[in-house]
């Protein structure tokens, strides 16, 4: 490679082209990446696994040599990427042997203040005995936990048993609150139930894709090859994009909207209305199997494209160019992600998404669907298992005999179950840990100092001395720099699990090398904890009975029988051979496709998942109401009136700020931040505005700048590119490890973490937080030279000192937490 080149799969991210037409499989192409010096005959031994750096679920093998990993390579047989990987999947791996990487205990010195090293059993002490204090002086609602989307599926599970029915506590939720809890949510409103109802293989039929708020280019790299191959084949489908940024989602639509931020309601009830209006329904669809259709028609009658585009800024004839390309769809498939999740009446929002396809009959059948995307690998786990705050096996909270199965299922009595309220939400654990109700909170694998909003507030809340505070992760991260304990965890590739996909899909990830040093598994961890906290079940016999990987699956099978998410056709054998979809059962022993192929399945009063909430309230529905309401258990159309956002520009602050993602980085940078060709990428934050909207703030490419809300600030180069005038965008990724103030922003309190400037506020349904929602200003610095040479020149030298950083992070000094 030449001096100064950037890597070929960093430079284009998406790989060679493989056209190929409607109906027909997609072509194999297997991505490779060795650490240098490595020939694939070097390699001693393949480990199956899949991706934990997104949702796609790429499989892949990891390459092992003299007991360590030294590469991966995509797995051409698997039914997701037929062997195609993305550059997270190429390059992160490398994180695993950072030399900064935990590998013994912490525990805070209660003299000088500091952490210091120690053994598991010290650790584990400490732990148990603050949480056996805490039980008998407090009671269950003052221990919490706050999980991850990156943990296995026995681990998830486990953490919920002993969450739940040891300890007894209603907080615990997973940081997929961020990102994936309306997902969730929009599908519980309209069909009952969590569940995709559609699959990966609908890209390959329809004639017809339509992205809302979904930049897929970055997001997840290898399902938009799969876009790409099929608009470079025969017979392409038409695109349809709805993101205020230009991304390269939108550079390849056919159809590109860039509604203002918070208002995506108002854009899709015109949508609705036109279909609607036009008589591009499917009314035989309607009749037999939804509830709700006169409420929507009446509720979007008055929704015309002129009175959105007053509201949207989107041209009227635009939004009736849309309506026609979905109305006169035959395949459609539709994905939803944070442009509407992380933004103002999220779950409204991706309801009415759900609508679309309800009136269209755009269900169960090849390339008709839509998928309400994940954002975390394991995210769909988390959900399946109860680790998100639901019950596990999609069961209902409100419906007593949901809680009985369960009860039966853990040998315990209901009452020992809590149920006697919705679920705790991450924004409301955080919350009672503010005002001093809960007292001991668990984070594993999250790192909510730079991913929660408002990150003042958020620190402030983890520095209190009332606050027990438990860290489980791989590395010093800024919230591990200010727990009580630091348990040092093995990561993908150190241990064996499953992980579900956004599509369904279950793959076994299978240890390939040894964790480093006294890194233990999270199955491990939580086995351990559950043993010296001896949980017992109704006949004292040990609540837990499972010891590893395998055995906690087959508990899992147990849990999962005749639920939605039935996972009992399925063990590691057959999960060796590749990715299986559930459910799978005796009688679909290699998965479903899709659900819904045969009418709404799960949406039974005596079935259902949820009964529903207000979506303006959030409020949830009573069972009488719902029953009332669907007696048959047909899927729901729910209307939603556009409310304005509770926040937005003024005189002040007269920009909309948005964050979101970049294809190079992972959530907080832990992982891709130490694999070199990643960082090199995206070295350190930017802001982007468009040229108009820069030369009227008398701004310019490559400008310093600060961009600053009503909770603090964030300075950041500037980049002028191709988006919606009026609004500022900024990647989350970026805190503060690698830096020297280590967890937080230097004293002139402008930072490098976006959530330094967002709002606490949230999705009154999902209980999202709303990312995607605040007003912000941008002001000058200091001026910049040409906004490529300065973003190179920056580049290079953030490389030089990050790793610089790393070779002397590991033993330094720690911040004291008080």
């Amino acid at each position: 490679m030449a001096a100064g080149r950037r890597p070929e799969r960093i430079e284009d991210p998406w790989g060679a082209r493989t056209p190929y037409a409607p109906g027909a499989p997609w072509p194999r192409r297997v991505d490779v990446r060795l650490a240098d010096g490595v020939a694939e005959e070097d390699v001693e031994r393949w480990a199956a696994s899949a991706s934990l750096l997104h949702s796609n679920g790429d499989a892949m093998d990891i390459a092992v040599r003299d007991g360590r990993i030294v590469g991966v390579r995509g797995r051409a047989q698997d039914r997701v990427n037929r062997g195609r990987l993305g550059p997270k999947d190429l390059y992160g791996w490398q994180a695993n042997s950072s030399p900064d990487r935990l590998t013994r205990p912490l525990v805070r010195d209660r003299d000088g203040g500091g952490l210091v090293e120690c053994d598991w059993d010290t650790a584990m002490d400490r732990i148990v005995s603050r949480s056996r204090e805490l039980l008998d002086e407090r009671g269950p609602g003052s221990i919490g936990f706050h999980t991850t989307g990156q943990l296995f599926l026995e681990e998830y599970y486990t953490l919920a048993v002993l969450a739940r029915a040891g300890i007894g506590t209603h907080h615990l939720d997973g940081n997929t609150r961020l990102c994936t809890a309306t997902a969730a949510e929009a599908l519980k409103e309209t069909f009952g139930c969590d569940g995709q109802p559609s699959s990966y293989d609908d890209i390959d039929h329809a004639d017809t894709l339509a992205l809302f708020g979904h930049n897929m280019a970055e997001t997840q790299t290898v399902l938009w090859m799969r876009v790409l191959d099929r608009l470079a084949g025969p017979e392409p489908p038409t695109l349809l994009c709805v993101d205020p940024r230009r991304t390269p989602v939108a550079h390849h639509a056919h159809l590109h909207l860039a509604p203002c931020p918070g208002t995506n309601v108002p854009l899709l009830n015109a949508l609705l209305h036109e279909i609607i209006r036009t008589g591009r329904i499917d009314s035989s669809f309607i009749e037999a199997h939804t509830v709700g259709y006169e409420e929507l028609v009446a509720a979007t009658e008055r929704c015309t494209p002129r009175w959105a585009a007053g509201i949207c800024d989107v041209p009227a004839s635009d939004i009736e160019r849309a309506a026609e390309l979905l109305g006169g769809a035959e395949r459609l498939l539709s994905t939803v992600l944070q442009g509407v999740y992380q933004s103002h009446q999220a779950t409204a929002a991706a309801v009415q998404v759900n609508n679309l396809h309800l009136i269209r009959g755009m269900l169960g059948r090849p390339g008709c669907g839509l998928l309400q995307m994940n954002g975390q690998p394991s995210a769909q786990n988390t959900r399946e298992t109860g680790a998100d705050g639901d019950l596990p096996g999609f069961r209902n909270w409100q419906n007593d005999e949901h809680v009985a199965e369960l009860a039966r299922i853990w040998n315990v009595t209901p009452e020992r179950i809590p149920h006697y309220a919705p679920p705790t939400h991450a924004m409301q654990i955080f919350r009672n840990a503010e005002q001093g109700s809960l007292r001991m909170l668990w984070i594993t694998g999250t790192n909510p100092a730079v991913s929660l909003p408002e990150l003042s507030r958020i620190r402030s809340i983890l520095a209190q001395e009332r606050l027990f505070l438990v860290v489980q992760d791989l590395f010093l991260t800024e919230t591990a720099q200010l727990a009580d304990v630091v348990l040092p965890a093995a990561t993908w590739g150190e241990k064996t699990g499953t992980l579900t996909n956004a599509d369904r899909t279950v793959h076994l990830c299978e240890q390939a090398v040894d964790p480093p040093g006294d890194a233990r598994a999270d199955l491990d961890i939580f086995l351990d904890y559950a043993a010296r906290m001896d949980f017992r079940d109704k006949d004292d016999g040990p609540l837990i009975t499972w010891q590893d990987a395998e055995s906690a699956f087959a508990a899992w099978q147990r849990c999962s029988a005749g639920r939605p998410c039935d996972y009992t056709g399925l063990d590691y054998d057959r999960l060796r051979a590749g990715g299986i979809q559930w459910p799978c059962t005796a009688d679909a022993p290699d998965g479903t496709a899709r659900l819904y192929t045969d009418g709404i399945s799960f949406a039974h009063p005596d079935t259902c998942e949820s009964y529903g909430k207000d979506l303006v309230t959030g409020a949830s529905v009573e069972p009488v109401e719902y029953r009332s309401l669907n007696p048959d258990g047909k899927a729901v159309i729910k209307a939603a009136e556009y409310l304005p956002p509770h926040e937005d520009v003024t005189p002040e602050h007269p920009l909309h700020l948005i964050t979101g993602r970049t294809v190079y980085h992972f959530h907080t940078r832990t992982k891709t931040g130490r694999a070199p060709e990643l960082n090199a990428a995206a070295p350190d934050v930017w802001a982007e505005m468009s040229p108009a909207e820069a030369s009227r703030q008398g701004l310019s490419d490559g400008d310093l700048v600060r961009v600053s809300t009503p909770r603090g600030a964030v300075r950041a180069r500037l980049r002028t590119t191709a988006m919606r005038d009026g609004t500022v965008f900024l990647p989350f990724h970026y805190g503060y490890w690698d830096t020297p103030e280590g967890h937080r922003p230097p004293h002139d309190g402008a930072g490098r973490a976006a959530n330094e400037t967002t709002v606490t506020d949230w999705d009154p349904v999902s209980k999202q937080p709303l990312f995607k929602s605040g007003a912000a200003r941008v002001t000058l610095v200091a001026r910049g030279g040409t906004g490529r040479q300065q973003q190179q020149q920056e580049e290079g030298a953030a490389h030089a000192d990050h790793h610089h950083h790393r070779r002397g992070h590991r033993r330094t000094a720690r911040p004291a937490r008080r």
